[in-house]
């Protein structure tokens, strides 16, 4: 699914909080995958009536989420509820955004501690109601709708709204850059995406707490019904949220820990109780924007030289081996799989840090976080998946990658499972070498004449690689250059060869290869010295048509 947005990071105030219910237009069209979902269903339900108490004072214990997902699960899937009232369902754009939380009114400060809540209000693309509550002392209360918790600015709403209206989302502030301002940290909002931020950084990506049939021809929306927040004590350095999910196939409970850092981490939990054999299900989904980069500009004529939230899927695999797969603005749907077994992470990144590779003042790309999965405790066999769309601008997410079991998650078993979610920007995660450019050409000597572009011509390609860091520096000097390890799934490699590159600190590897006709190859290369790996494994794939 492509899924439209805006470009631009969200603007703040001088205090470095965020205008509440005033998000960026990429923010709100989060909201595209659940009002698209509510839009296919009746709408009149009320959880009361389905023994889900979600808006009374209840004794809320470790196991409570997981034992309402477990009897909503056990019930048919009801996804209706009321509609909108009428000046909130007529609203655009403009209206919506000018519908701001008063930030004197967050919750969670009671207690001393760090973190403050804010609340979306419903409206415009977010129709679904949310059930919000405070737990605290082992009892959950819910937060009454009160339209005199937000500052309608010019939007002028007519009549008076029900008291259960409820919420469309939850905003999480703290002092994240500076110990005396609250900056926005985490957000949940749309179905279930939500958004984290580490220091310095600015919103990109997106993640999900589960996607069904993304790579199908019919997509599923889980949603969230509900959170619990636990009000955090005065010496708190994390918070804790849980959440209720529901959707046809699945209802499910999470639990995600916010500690906000440098890189701040998200710790997710879940049990998800099927309502039907899950075969198409993905784990820990990540979704973000490729438009153009130095690899192929093909589709913009931009003065901006590159267009992205994410410029490539680092994977771990479960074997030790580090892989690197350049993204790409694909001319039709490309699916990737990398079958793996116990997977110690992977994550769409941006690599590129520099300002001179983008040159937008106001966008702000070097400084969009990677988000890197770490599962904890056993995944098993399975794959990370990797879905590429086709887009011809940059407002809208072309990129999903997550992980699937090898076999599906069976109706009536409960499943278990825990991975960990760091925003990073541009550090380190293992010691090689690796990928800093990718370069896509005919395979002729620089400033030769440029031969037509017939179908024989484009059947051969040079692949320009620049690996840099780790060791590589070191090796500059060397009088043998390291070993360039190359192979192609499919055609033949006609010619490789490297040459130092001081501007990296490291090499440039180029890879003449031939196709013989239409088909599809998977190309890898990684260097070496001896028996030792230097750099992880650049992976990329190339059809002709």
């Amino acid at each position: 699914m492509i899924r439209a947005k805006g470009h631009h990071a969200t603007k703040g105030h001088a205090d470095g909080t965020t205008p509440m219910s005033a998000p960026s237009r990429r923010v709100v069209m989060s909201g595209l995958a659940a009002a698209g979902l509510a839009a296919s269903l009746p709408a009149a339900a009320d959880d009361k009536a389905n023994g889900l108490p979600y808006n009374e004072r209840l004794p809320f214990g470790p196991g409570a989420v997981e034992s309402w997902a477990q009897a909503l699960a056990a019930q048919p899937f009801d996804g209706s509820f009321p509609p909108l009232p009428a000046p909130l369902a007529g609203l655009d754009y403009d209206a919506y955004r000018d519908i701001r939380f008063r930030k004197e009114r967050a919750f969670l400060g009671e207690a001393g501690g760090p973190f403050r809540l804010q609340l979306f209000h419903r409206g415009f693309l977010y129709p679904r109601p949310v059930a919000v509550s405070l737990v605290r002392d082992g009892v959950s209360t819910p937060i009454a709708y009160d339209p005199a918790l937000f500052d309608f600015g010019r939007t002028r709403i007519e009549g008076t709204l029900p008291s259960d209206l409820n919420f469309a989302g939850i905003r999480i502030h703290a002092p994240l850059n500076r110990p005396d301002r609250l900056d926005e940290l985490i957000v949940f909002v749309g179905a279930s995406y939500f958004r984290f931020l580490g220091q310095d950084q600015l919103y990109g990506l997106s993640a999900r707490a589960l996607a069904i049939g993304t790579d199908s021809d019919k997509e599923e929306f889980p949603f969230f019904r509900a959170f619990f927040i636990e009000v955090p004590p005065a010496e708190a350095k994390a918070l804790t949220i849980h959440a209720l999910l529901d959707s046809p196939s699945v209802a499910g409970a999470y639990r995600f820990t916010v500690e906000p850092g440098r890189n701040t981490t998200v710790r997710v939990s879940a049990t998800l109780y099927p309502r039907q054999d899950l075969s198409s299900v993905g784990i820990a989904p990540l979704t973000s924007m490729f438009f153009i980069s130095e690899t192929d500009r093909g589709h913009s004529d931009d003065y901006r030289p590159e267009l992205h939230d994410s410029d490539g899927l680092q994977l771990a695999t479960g074997s030790g081996e580090w892989l690197w797969r350049p993204l790409d603005n694909p001319h039709g749907r490309q699916i990737s799989t990398f079958l793996d077994r116990e997977p110690k992470g992977f994550g769409l990144m941006q690599r590129d840090r520099h300002f001179a590779s983008y040159q937008d003042l106001e966008a702000g790309y070097e400084r969009r976080p990677g988000y890197f999965v770490e599962p904890e405790g056993s995944w098993g066999e399975g794959s990370v998946v990797l879905m590429e769309l086709p887009t011809d601008n940059e407002t809208a997410d072309n990129i999903v990658a997550f992980w699937r079991p090898k076999q599906p998650y069976p109706v009536g078993r409960p499943v278990r499972l825990a991975y960990r979610l760091r925003a990073l920007a541009g550090e380190d995660l293992h010691p090689n070498g690796k990928v800093v450019n990718t370069f896509v050409a005919e395979p002729a000597a620089s400033g030769a004449a440029r031969r037509a572009a017939d179908a024989v011509a484009l059947r051969s390609r040079r692949f320009l690689i620049d690996f840099g860091g780790g060791e590589l520096d070191k090796r500059l000097g060397d009088p043998a250059p390291p070993e360039v390890v190359a192979s192609a799934s499919s055609g033949r490699i006609a010619a490789t060869s490297i040459v130092p590159n001081s501007h990296i600190g490291g090499f440039r590897v180029a890879l003449d290869v031939r196709l013989d006709g239409p088909s599809t190859t998977e190309l890898r290369v990684y260097l070496r010295k001896g028996d030792q790996a230097l750099t992880e494994t650049w992976s990329y794939p190339w059809s002709v048509a």
